[in-house]
């Protein structure tokens, strides 16, 4: 459970304001640091931006260093509940496992190129040196979850015999980087906006490219299929 949702339990009035101004300088912190960069970014154009005086800012979430890193691990935990919601629309049914693929891969995409998702990916890898502590906490407590989570249920397909996977841990780091490692950069890393035809063919061409690899035999034919050069499986 993370702070924001531990204090919304109060659900009186005072929490409420409280809960409210804190969500409105963590946005707007989030919006100012993803500008700007850390190091550029004040307090004072923080609180001209959530609306807030400057005191108040110092009363939530104290010095620039501590607001910094409650923002990215706390918007970084939101969406990362949501992509783990994902998967509550797994596939199980051998019969649908490519469209139900291209399901999951679709909104799996669309929670990663998220503007407060790739804002803080962006906010993480500049100041990796920095803080490098906080890129590894971030990255174990989404990334790597959702990461273990999906090899979780790769797994089961494997073990009901509808794939072939040696190792369910990185063959969900290799579907996370069909359907989604070609739209950095076509995003320019989340600053311009994307083609959804583009993204809808990353998509296809990386499910169908996984199932290629790891599927259990002819991979149903699909959008791009043909085009993809690529023929069997083999063994993770």
């Amino acid at each position: 459970m993370s702070v924001g949702e531990k204090e919304e339990m109060g659900g009186r009035p005072a929490d409420r304001g409280r809960l409210d101004k804190r969500r409105a300088i963590v946005e707007a912190a989030l919006r100012v640091f993803a500008q700007v960069g850390y190091a550029q970014a004040s307090l004072d154009v923080i609180a001209a931006e959530a609306g807030v005086s400057k005191p108040t800012i110092y009363n939530h979430l104290g010095s620039k260093e501590r607001l910094f890193r409650y923002v990215l691990t706390e918007t970084a935990a939101r969406s990362h509940a949501k992509t783990l919601d994902v998967l509550t629309g797994f596939p199980t049914d051998p019969g649908r496992l490519r469209p139900a693929l291209e399901d999951l891969a679709a909104k799996l995409v669309d929670c990663y190129c998220d503007e407060q998702s790739e804002a803080v990916r962006r906010l993480l890898y500049a100041e990796a040196v920095r803080f490098p502590d906080l890129f590894d906490a971030v990255r174990a407590s989404g990334p790597d979850q959702f990461t273990e989570a999906l090899a979780g249920r790769l797994a089961r397909l494997a073990n009901a015999g509808h794939l072939r996977i040696g190792d369910p841990v990185r063959a969900a780091n290799q579907f996370i980087a069909l359907v989604y490692d070609e739209l950095p950069g076509m995003s320019a890393l989340g600053t311009r906006p994307l083609d959804p035809a583009e993204v809808a063919e990353v998509v296809t061409a990386g499910v169908d490219t996984f199932l290629r690899a790891f599927g259990t035999g002819k991979a149903p034919d699909a959008p791009g299929a043909a085009a993809s050069g690529a023929s069997g499986g083999v063994s993770g």
